[in-house]
């Protein structure tokens, strides 16, 4: 197969289901957007500080694979089967975050993103996953979104803002607070 089929050189690209649409509809921002998501979060895995995590973070992109499936799937023409975003799944970024967060000291303030690298890139994955969010319920506003994307991003980017905050004390990281 090849990689270019050149169908979009004129600014088009097909849903699932066989719907052409413009390359800059909301949809495909959104799909983009959680593509983009999930290769920061790869960059995320890919911090050797994050290895006991390993297997939690590839599950959380398999989501969000299965979350770029939906949002690239026309909702009144496909007929290919995609997995749904289970309240399970939305639990399990609960639990992952308690699990966390009972190591971490209270916060007090909020926190300047950074402090190291690794902490660096969680905070890069925990803003596109809101952009993302906002893109998706942008769409939700004129077309149908099962609800548990937007339940399941929402909990992602607090999962990722924990996530940062652990790697900060398991580095001995400063974690910088803000001073307005």
């Amino acid at each position: 197969m090849k990689v270019y089929t050149k169908t979009g050189d004129k600014g088009t690209t097909g849903l699932l289901g066989g719907t052409r649409v413009s390359k800059a509809h909301l949809r495909i921002d959104a799909y983009g957007t959680v593509d983009e998501l999930n290769s920061h979060v790869g960059m995320v895995r890919d911090q050797s500080v994050n290895a006991p995590l390993a297997d939690e973070i590839i599950a959380i992109q398999n989501t969000l694979f299965v979350i770029g499936s939906h949002l690239a799937s026309d909702p009144e023409k496909s007929k290919v089967t995609i997995p749904d975003i289970e309240t399970s799944q939305i639990v399990l970024l609960e639990e992952a975050i308690d699990r966390m967060d009972t190591e971490l000291p209270p916060m007090r303030n909020f926190v300047l993103p950074g402090g190291h690298v690794s902490v660096s890139a969680g905070h890069i994955a925990r803003c596109v996953c809101r952009r993302a969010e906002r893109l998706v319920i942008a769409l939700s506003e004129n077309e149908p979104v099962n609800e548990n994307v937007i339940k399941y991003l929402n909990r992602l980017s607090d999962y990722l803002f924990v996530l940062c905050r652990w790697m900060t004390l398991k580095l001995a990281a400063e974690e910088v607070p803000w001073k307005p």
